[in-house]
């Protein structure tokens, strides 16, 4: 008889804890605490525009039950998006888990004012919490609104430009620009604050016609704000014609005996012979090149370097060659290859020193494949000089630079037939005709004259 009490008095302990611990699961999995995960993107600082956000939220207990969206701006709070989930199932087993959905903001159809506001999202679940309402997940993001693009307009007046030359533009821009600058076609010239007296916003942009482009390509001054907002205004430029010279340069087997073995560093293929070695020199190492000196737009200062002495040139030095000279290369009487010329060559007397041209600083110093021991002195805001074919270099890399100092001497290093200097103008890396910077009377015209628009003068 106690054996059938203990047994019956198990199993009523047994049942007991059994529905005591049916009723914790039960209570635990009804009023679970776990918060809805929410994630959007993307999380902008602006909002200029209508803008798609892509929303996913989840709750893998009870499920989804409300979504709410909602910007909020000076009190007033603007439904955005919502939606309800039914309850499916025992315990909502067969509800909504995770949702994926999209919505827009467009500042004008919802009426927000230029400034703060607060974009907020409420996602509720099935929870017994909070007195029925379920768990809350909640996120706030903090945007400013800003529709207005900055303002830009051109303060210098009169812009010629000679096909392959240079120009500059004084300009003025509104308090919220944070980029500025110039667009020819589809390359981008970078403006630079001015310091001026009482005249905020003004830059300056050095700018290129480079030779080859069409015959009225399309100039534009550009400014973007920090929200992203962009504006464009036109100014008068007028692009004169030039012609470039065509030249004739015959290869011979001396030549290329002298100079393939400065490329030894070069791959060629195994089976290249002499002209083959010079094409891959002539063609690919060139492009390669072009685009080092293109790369070194981006080490300029953001201040001019220069002063307003003339720009020099080398000393008792001969023209040898000119800026946008058309090459064409014969090699044994057959044409082989054309090239254009982008610098100016000079030849004095064998190792003659090589001064500076102007104020700057070096940001380049050392071998350039086919234009041999370089130079390269960067005059502040896109503006640099190069120096090319050197038997030797006297300064280094960073080194402040006066004008009139000695930088190296005159050589045949790289691809040269003799002795002599490549001389180049950059402009943001776009190789430009130097001779308009040694005319001190374009000089003047075009660029001094500009600058003291920022003294009021």
């Amino acid at each position: 008889m106690r054996k059938k009490r203990r047994i019956g008095l198990f199993f009523t302990i047994v049942l007991i804890l059994s529905v005591l611990g049916f009723l914790a699961w039960f209570l635990m999995t009804i009023f679970e605490g776990g918060n809805p995960q929410i994630a959007i993107q993307p999380l902008p600082g602006y909002l200029t525009a209508d803008q798609k956000f892509s929303l996913v939220v989840t709750d893998t207990e009870r499920g989804l039950r409300t979504i709410k969206v909602t910007v909020k701006q000076g009190g007033r709070e603007v439904p955005v998006f919502s939606q309800s989930f039914p309850f499916q199932g025992l315990l909502n087993r067969g509800g909504v888990h995770r949702h994926e959905t999209e919505f827009f903001l467009d500042p004008s159809r919802l009426n927000l004012a230029q400034g703060r506001v607060d974009l907020e999202i409420q996602v509720r679940d099935y929870s017994r919490r909070s007195g029925g309402d379920g768990n809350l997940g909640l996120l706030s993001h903090k945007m400013t609104v800003d529709t207005i693009p900055p303002a830009i307009r051109a303060v210098s007046r009169i812009h010629y430009v000679n096909l392959g030359g240079s120009g500059l533009i004084v300009y003025e821009t509104s308090s919220d620009t944070d980029e500025s600058g110039l667009y020819v076609k589809d390359l981008f010239f970078q403006g630079y604050a001015a310091s001026s007296e009482g005249r905020d916003g003004l830059c300056v942009c050095y700018f290129a016609i480079p030779y080859n482009m069409e015959a009225k390509p399309d100039i534009f001054l550009w400014a973007k704000d920090k929200a992203g907002n962009v504006s464009k205004a036109g100014f008068y430029c007028r692009i004169r014609k030039k012609r470039f010279r065509q030249d004739r340069i015959n290869i011979t087997d001396r030549f290329l005996k002298r100079i393939l073995p400065y490329f030894a560093t070069v791959s060629f293929a195994a089976d290249s012979g002499n002209k083959e070695k010079f094409l891959k020199i002539n063609r690919d190492l060139r492009q390669k090149n072009a685009e080092t000196f293109y790369d070194l737009r981006t080490r300029t200062s953001e201040e001019r370097l220069w002063g307003d002495e003339n720009w020099a040139r080398l000393r008792n030095a001969a023209t040898m060659a000119r800026f946008a000279d058309h090459r064409t290369y014969y090699y044994r009487g057959k044409k082989i290859d054309e090239q254009v010329h982008l610098g100016v060559d000079l030849a004095s007397l064998a190792q003659s020193p090589v001064q500076a041209t102007n104020s700057g600083r070096t940001i380049f110093t050392g071998d350039m494949g086919i234009y041999g021991l370089t130079v390269v002195i960067d005059h502040g805001q896109g503006i640099s000089s190069g120096y090319s074919h050197l038997s030797k270099i006297s300064v280094q890399t960073g080194q402040e630079i006066s004008r009139g100092e000695e930088i190296g001497f005159t050589g045949q290093t790289g691809l040269a037939g003799g002795d002599h200097l490549h001389f180049g103008i950059m402009v943001h890396g776009i190789p430009v005709n130097p001779i308009e910077w040694w005319d001190p009377h374009w000089v003047e015209d075009n660029i001094l004259r500009k600058l003291r628009l920022l003294d009021g003068k």
